[in-house]
């Protein structure tokens, strides 16, 4: 019986997204993506474009990098190995996002998968809600228990409301069709009641209306968006809200404290309600704390393996604490702490490059390339907040991957 490619390569990229999203262990996830590789390796004969390998080596270099300081340092081996794979973790999405789109071949096709997918996920946000009793509890943490964030519906939900502006074609045959599935991914996605997701979608408005690339116009909608965002804050800072209560008023903390909770360093590790709300902030200090101690760590970083000491037990996942941590919240300070400054030049030459292609390529109505550019901008924030392109439940990765395949083929023939 002959495969149909086209639907065995859409089955396996959904497979992996799904469990990307719902497999907790990052190391099974891994094991996953590279044995899905291997298959693909395996019955095809890949043809990685020159364009593609130039687009990760950043990201490659970035990864050797890091070996620098573990040659110095010599860490333990199932540290290094974990270092090893979140390294290589984005170059793995990427390739196969990249890889398998080169066989499906259909942009439409890319978009309806996105789309479906994120329904699916949405219906599963919804029966997760309803199953664990978040809908009657009334508090954002009950809400939020199961269902931190979700990437995959947020796209999804663009893609459908973009689709049609850009192309002025219908996704689904039936309007009621897209109707439904644009309730039900809109409700959902506001269910997460996620911070990072409200500003991703806000990056994704702006870019997919052209307002990313930089004009006259764009920066007063961009300086009315800050003023709006100051004005908000600044009601914010007037009005006393509680840490602890029920509903909107929790989710309206959570907002207050955001800025805090990135940057403030100056924490007392026996407040737990202080150090709890600055967490990522606390992290970031320990990690520069311990790299002042190795000069030569500001240059190359202290390298795969390395652990950063938090100086107590904290309550993370092992069930007695966890002094000792691999991954930061802050991607920044997570990529300067394992490879220097060399690795966070890099880094930073990476995403920016992503968001430049608006520029480089700018076209009107280029709706794939301003998704690229928006991922760009989306790195930049998520990275401070979530590790960005080495969190180890990103989605976003292997969507970027498809973009860049179409994208590629795309413009080669545009140069023609």
């Amino acid at each position: 019986m002959k495969i149909n490619k086209s639907k065995f390569y859409t089955y396996l990229f959904v497979i992996v997204l799904f469990l990307q999203l719902y497999l907790p262990s990052f190391r099974l996830n891994i094991f996953i993506q590279v044995f899905v590789l291997f298959i693909y390796l395996l019955l095809e004969k890949p043809v990685f474009s020159v364009r593609f390998i130039k687009f990760i080596f950043p990201l490659i270099i970035l990864m050797l990098v890091g070996f620098i300081g573990t040659i110095i340092h010599k860490f333990s081996l199932i540290d290094v190995l974990k270092d090893i794979f979140h390294f290589l973790k984005p170059i793995i999405g990427l390739s196969i996002g990249f890889l398998f789109f080169t066989k499906i071949g259909d942009f439409k096709r890319f978009i309806k998968i996105i789309v479906i997918a994120g329904f699916i996920s949405a219906i599963i946000h919804f029966i997760v809600l309803l199953l664990t009793g978040g809908f009657s509890t009334g508090s954002l943490s009950g809400i939020r228990e199961f269902s931190k964030d979700n990437f995959l519906e947020l796209f999804a939900l663009f893609f459908l409301i973009y689709y049609k502006k850009f192309y002025q074609d219908q996704l689904f045959k039936f309007k009621s069709n897209h109707q439904i599935i644009l309730f039900i991914l809109l409700a959902s996605n506001i269910l997460y009641f996620s911070r990072t997701m409200m500003v991703v979608a806000a990056i994704l408005f702006f870019s997919m209306h052209g307002y990313t690339y930089i004009t006259k116009k764009s920066i007063k909608y961009i300086a009315l968006a800050i003023l709006g965002i100051v004005v908000f804050y600044t009601y914010l800072y007037s009005v006393k809200i509680e840490r602890n209560k029920p509903g909107l008023e929790a989710f309206l903390y959570k907002i207050k404290i955001a800025p805090s909770e990135l940057f403030k360093t100056k924490i007392d590790r026996d407040n737990h309600k202080e150090l709890w709300d600055h967490w990522r902030g606390y992290e970031s200090k320990r990690a520069l704390d311990l790299m002042a101690d190795y000069p030569s760590s500001y240059v190359f970083g202290t390298g795969h393996g390395s652990l950063v000491n938090l100086k107590f037990k904290a309550p993370l996942v092992a069930d007695d604490g966890m002094r000792y941590i691999s991954e930061l919240h802050n991607g920044y300070t997570y990529v300067l702490y394992k490879t220097g400054f060399i690795g966070f030049f890099i880094l930073l030459f990476f995403l920016f490059g992503l968001y430049r292609k608006i520029y480089k390529y700018h076209r009107k109505n280029d709706f794939g390339l301003y998704f690229i550019s928006a991922i760009g901008v989306i790195y930049l924030f998520t990275t401070l907040t979530i590790t960005g392109v080495y969190n180890g439940r990103d989605v976003i990765i292997f969507i970027l991957g498809a973009l860049l395949c179409f994208h590629f083929k795309e413009s080669i023939l545009i140069k023609k």
